[in-house]
């Protein structure tokens, strides 16, 4: 005589509940994470930067730089918001 147990392993709601369950944590490991993380902070001297990589330098310490700037304009506001070196 089959038990209460052995009536609900057998049950297709449990296994689907299970499955649903499995997936949810697998997407949750895959999308959870940084899946394309951010690209590093530009390192050495601000004038062998591009383009693209002192607006994401502004960009990331919330300084909004325009999209019409130019280069010059933009390296001149890297620099007067680096951190001067300590000595």
């Amino acid at each position: 005589m089959p038990t209460p147990l052995d009536k609900a392993l057998n049950s297709k709601n449990t296994f689907l509940a299970f499955t649903g369950i499995v997936t949810a944590v697998a997407a949750w490991s895959i999308w959870g994470q940084d899946m394309f993380p951010k690209e590093a902070d530009p390192t050495g001297d601000p004038e062998t930067w591009t383009y693209e990589e002192m607006r994401r330098w502004l960009a990331a310490r919330n300084l909004h730089p325009n999209s019409k700037d130019t280069i010059e304009q933009l390296l001149e506001r890297v620099k007067a918001n680096l951190r001067t070196p300590r000595a």
